[in-house]
């Protein structure tokens, strides 16, 4: 085996190491830690480890497992690439035609594999790019084009790495408005678990899915993961073979009929992301620190927002909305977000989608007053908008109802919250909100969309060919919000959808904050939140503090357990604030100075997570990646069969270096509750992280659905 016949990928303490001899498409000699400097022979030989001999009934010869697997191998589990001519060439048979390797120029990759490679029976040409990215991640995607005549139907393009047989257990997540990203487990045994998501949102998706030894936790157990980067739908699986064999694979899911090429045309499939860790939050680091390494990731502190939903729904009053900002800009707030309403017959949610014009009977001197009010206040302003749909009730539907994604023109998908989607694939009805949208922001100063998408995309065909159009749907939504921030230098946008029905790596390309979820129960976004940061570093999780009672849940929290939970996000409010008391108001405003003051070591530091014994307790945190600070956050979310929470350690810290941890804003009220005042809570201690991290501390007793907050730095 010569060194050009495999290649050897590290950074970040990964390893990827392909195996390319021959003509068919490259396979893994290993994914995992970094396995060092390793010569040709070093390469020969491991390749000779990792061979396979005959299996008892199967081919005569081993059966490997490529980058995309085919059944022409021998394979005989999902193949990567399925599809037709005309019921011909059913499975294919690459041979690779060219491999080049180079060093990137992009800050976030290490280095780029790019593999060429045709079928010429099939007509059918594959262009394969691996990328093993500064952080350890590593991201694959795949294209095929047809070279032949006639149309070939494309049905399915997924991209596998495989995983141990030491990988016994799966990790996935699920959820429904609400209550998004809610981890799962279950055994990985021979057979596929599939999770396709066919509502172009995620609210429900796998999102990310992990393999790993049984018991693998926050901080310890080796997993593999996989994340799809596409706002369309998805398929993502696990699968294992009686053979020993096991892979994560994933890619777009595509409708029956959505991809026909025709002579020279070029499917390109969406990045495909792996991540290894010792434990979930290394695994997730490696995310966190490609996101930040790219070029548009925010540089600037992230700004303390007021978005007026919850405080005045639709109910645009501008005496309201002018006190509203008067009393954030008191507190610090440092951007204000006027939400749904403002537009067309948007009263309520039954009318006005689509029609992007300010209305004047709400805002008959325009949305000047309004915006100049914010801005002399010291405050950035941010508007919503929900460009991808439209209501029946509304001018543009009743001017062009073809405009809208459906299967047949006599046959609409069914409702959803009263409105149906604008079919973006149509050049006329994507002019239509484009230059709507541009209207707006070149008429008034605004920094910040809030981008919403509130409905599943059901039987979303386009009408006038009865062809499914979710794949060209999601392209425009992308260029739409290309062409903005190109023509508005500075604009920030936003993903919500539902709360976080739209948080994939593909949408996060364009957008810089999540809205996570529409619950604002600090409680649910205690659990929602913990599944968001499998991907997401905090400062692109939106989280508000929002009113005393929930208004998703009914539940009554205090001021603390609110803006504490919002605190390690990037913080916000959802509240009507002139009907806080004083009180609140001045607690709030200690919150907000405090996220302000640490923020930059929230939003640039280490997400870890404590592997506590008792679940009525939650730890998480963020560690400066210089090991000098720390802050961590100890809930309780429901009580305990314990008096006590028991001795808590403290993850991430550096071992030899001595610390001292406080309480970062001291909760008077709950002291009573929480022992003598002896204890180290008063008055803070002094310990090594090895100590914080191996013995750990005893917790205050919080009671259920409160929390401490610690702050920890170097003596």
């Amino acid at each position: 085996m010569t060194e050009s016949s495999a290649h050897h990928l590290r950074a970040g303490g990964i390893s990827l190491v392909l195996d390319c001899e021959g003509d068919r498409l490259p396979r893994v000699l290993h994914w995992g830690p970094d396995l060092g400097e390793l010569g040709a022979e070093d390469l020969a030989h491991l390749r000779l480890a990792a061979a396979q001999g005959p299996r008892a009934a199967g081919p005569d010869r081993p059966v490997p497992l490529a980058l995309l697997a085919e059944q022409s191998a021998g394979w005989m589990g999902t193949p990567g690439l399925t599809g037709h001519r005309a019921g011909a060439d059913f499975s294919t048979a690459f041979t690779v035609t060219g491999i080049r390797r180079n060093a990137s120029t992009e800050a976030a990759v290490a280095e780029t594999l790019t593999i060429t490679a045709a079928d010429r029976d099939a007509a059918l040409e594959l262009g394969l790019e691996v990328q093993m990215l500064v952080s350890g991640l590593v991201r694959m995607r795949a294209a095929v084009t047809n070279t032949g005549p006639g149309i070939f139907d494309l049905h399915s393009l997924d991209l596998n790495l495989p995983v141990p047989l030491e990988a016994d257990e799966i990790l996935d997540l699920t959820g429904w408005w609400g209550h998004e990203r809610i981890q799962q487990r279950h055994a990985f045994t021979h057979g596929t678990h599939l999770r396709e998501s066919r509502r172009a949102r995620e609210l429900d998706a796998a999102v990310v899915m992990a393999a790993g030894r049984h018991g693998f936790s926050w901080r310890s157990g080796e997993l593999r993961a996989m994340h799809v980067g596409w706002s369309g739908n998805t398929r993502t699986y696990a699968e294992r073979m009686n053979h020993a064999v096991g892979m994560l694979a994933g890619g777009e899911l595509l409708l029956a009929g959505e991809i026909r090429l025709g002579a020279s045309e070029t499917y390109q499939g969406p990045w495909i992301y792996y991540s290894h860790g010792d434990g979930l939050d290394e695994s997730a680091a490696r995310v966190h620190d490609y996101l930040r390494a790219r070029p548009q990731h925010p540089r600037t502190a992230r700004p303390v927002q007021l978005n007026v939903w919850e405080a005045v729904y639709f109910d645009h009053d501008l005496a309201t909305l002018k006190r509203l900002a008067d009393i954030a800009a008191s507190l610090g707030v440092e951007r204000y977000v006027l939400d749904d309403g403002w537009f067309g017959s948007r009263r309520d949610d039954s009318s006005g989608l689509g029609d992007w014009v300010v209305s004047p009977d709400v805002w008959p001197d325009g949305l000047g007053p309004i915006i100049d009010h914010v801005h002399d206040l010291g405050m950035e302003f941010g508007l919503w908008f929900e460009p991808e749909m439209v209501n029946p009730d509304s001018d543009l539907a009743r001017a062009h109802p073809e405009w809208i994604l459906a299967a047949r023109p006599d046959r609409w998908p069914p409702e959803a919250r009263h409105q149906q989607v604008l079919n973006l694939t149509i050049p006329e009805a994507y002019a239509h909100v484009r230059d709507q949208m541009l209207a707006i922001l070149r008429t008034y100063r605004i920094e910040y969309l809030k981008w919403d998408f509130n409905r599943d995309l059901i039987e979303a065909g386009t009408q006038s060919t009865g062809q499914a159009s979710i794949h060209e749907q999601t392209l425009a939504a992308y260029r739409l919000m290309d062409e903005l921030i190109a023509a508005q230098p500075g604009l920030e946008i936003e993903s919500c959808s539902s709360g976080g029905g739209r948080i994939d790596l593909g949408i996060l390309d364009r957008c810089v904050r999540i809205w996570a979820s529409d619950v604002t129960d600090p409680l649910e976004r205690q659990r929602i939140e913990a599944g968001t940061s499998l991907l997401l570093p905090p400062e692109m999780i939106g989280s508000h503090v929002a009113s005393p009672i929930s208004h998703q849940t009914g539940r009554t929290t205090t001021i603390d357990f609110r803006a504490g939970t919002a605190f390690f996000s990037h913080m916000g409010i959802e509240w009507d604030l002139t009907g806080a008391s004083e009180d609140e108001l001045a607690r709030l405003g200690e919150w907000i100075a405090a996220h302000q003051e640490h923020r930059d070591l929230l939003h640039t530091g280490t997400v870890v997570h404590g592997d506590h014994p008792d679940d009525a307790f939650w730890l998480h945190g963020v560690v400066a990646k210089d090991h000098r600070e720390a802050i961590y956050a100890f809930a309780s979310v429901h009580s305990s069969r314990h008096t006590t929470p028991g001795q808590v350690r403290l993850p991430g810290l550096e071992p030899d270096r001595r610390y001292r941890v406080t309480q970062l804003l001291t909760d008077t009220a709950g002291r009573a509750r929480r022992g003598s005042s002896t204890a180290w809570w008063d008055d803070g201690l002094t310990l090594t992280g090895r100590a914080l991290g191996a013995v750990g501390l005893q917790m205050p007793n919080v009671s259920p659905e409160q929390q401490v907050v610690l702050h920890v730095t170097t003596t």
